[in-house]
């Protein structure tokens, strides 16, 4: 979008595309938290402390996921109109 403009773009896009790849690779260590912690985990009785500290922390990261993905979007289609031409 910058090759179209000539110009460089506000410096929110950059940042709002960083937020949003650094919350893909939050994501992305919680999903392979969850899935090396029940190897750990007993076959049967109540599930542990620890196993719902995991999952919390996996839905944590998935809502920083959705509220970045927002941002992302909004930002990028606001990119997307200063590109287009008058």
């Amino acid at each position: 979008m910058e090759r179209l403009r000539s110009s460089p773009l506000h410096a929110n896009i950059s940042t709002a595309l960083d937020k949003h790849m650094e919350s893909i690779h939050v994501v992305q260590a919680r999903r392979k938290d969850e899935i090396v912690n029940p190897s750990n985990r007993q076959r049967h009785g109540p599930p542990r402390c620890q196993d719902e500290r995991v999952v919390l922390a996996l839905a944590v990261a998935l809502r920083a996921l959705c509220q970045a993905t927002r941002k992302v979007r909004t930002v990028l289609w606001c990119a997307f109109q200063m590109t287009l031409p008058k």
